[in-house]
């Protein structure tokens, strides 16, 4: 869950409701993560976004100010789910940068903070496309911190529903050269439309060399697991109905659509690297996680 548009009333021009509430969730559990003994990714920045936000002044930042621990299914559970999710685009973005990308798109990209945190080529750009609101937040938080990019940062405020590709073009982006987009944790709160016009327009502004990584959720029915443990435990621990937030209609296939257009195109379920790593969720009964799926395609030819 980044900062992208949310459906109806949903939507806040920050992040003290909506989808704008999930970046602080997502915040908070990467603050966890980067004070684990065994670290999955490291966001020393995280806690301070949490502890800015009136709305979630009493989360945890550590896994030891959590009563039950990691058995607690939203900040056990859950937070290590987006710890590792974290860790693996951290991976694909590293691994772009280091095959000749040199400008970063991050579609709804709350409060990420890859351009301070990560070792990327210094004459990369790093574009963060979020509503006002939510950067601005970001920004006062930043500032009052010892913080500085480490490559050359680009805030561009725009709410994914308008015209977004002037807005990022205006702001120094190429079409023309090599590029690597993230979009993580934004595609489920789309309607299936603009999920494919969101897909479409990524194709159109990107050459060959160019890398994509999104999140896609595989269930057909979303309401099928309100009862879920993470699901559940959001809801009432925080109050953030994550389902009431997502789209329930039926989603588009984006890995076939950019296959058919020149992209090569891997889904994987987050176990994967649970396994591969070695920490992380695991498939349990009743599992909201079950349909998620990571994807990573690369764009062979235009």
């Amino acid at each position: 869950m980044a900062g992208g548009p949310a459906p109806g009333n949903a939507d806040a021009g920050g992040v003290d409701g909506g989808v704008g509430l999930t970046a602080l969730l997502v915040a908070a559990a990467r603050a966890i993560e980067t004070h684990r003994h065994d670290s999955l990714a490291q966001d020393v920045y995280a806690e301070h976004f949490v502890r800015a936000a009136p709305a979630c002044a009493d989360w945890p930042v550590r896994i030891e100010q959590v009563p039950d621990g990691d058995r607690n299914a939203l900040w056990g559970r859950f937070a290590r789910y987006f710890g590792l999710r974290t860790r693996v685009l951290d991976d694909f973005l590293l691994g772009a940068v280091g095959a000749g990308a040199r400008q970063v798109v991050l579609l709804g990209a709350g409060l990420d903070t890859r351009a301070f945190r990560l070792g990327l080529a210094s004459d990369c750009a790093v574009f963060e496309v979020d509503r006002a609101g939510v950067l601005d937040f970001k920004h006062r938080v930043l500032t009052g911190l010892p913080a500085a990019p480490k490559v050359k940062r680009v805030p561009v405020p725009v709410d994914l529903r308008d015209d977004w590709v002037t807005a990022l073009t205006s702001a120094g982006f190429d079409p023309a050269a090599p590029s690597v987009w993230l979009a993580e944790g934004l595609l489920f709160y789309l309607p299936s439309a603009v999920e494919t016009s969101l897909i479409d327009t990524v194709d159109r502004l990107t050459v060959s060399g160019s890398a994509l990584a999104f999140e896609a959720k595989l269930e057909a029915d979303l309401l099928a697991y309100r009862d879920s443990a993470i699901y559940t435990a959001t809801r009432e621990e925080i109050g953030i109905d994550l389902l009431r937030l997502f789209d329930k209609g039926p989603r588009p296939d984006s890995a076939g659509d950019l296959t058919a257009r020149g992209w090569s195109a891997s889904m994987h379920t987050p176990f994967d690297f649970t396994r591969a790593h070695g920490r992380g969720p695991l498939p349990e009964p009743d599992d909201a996680l079950e349909g998620n799926r990571w994807v990573f395609a690369h764009k062979l030819r235009q």
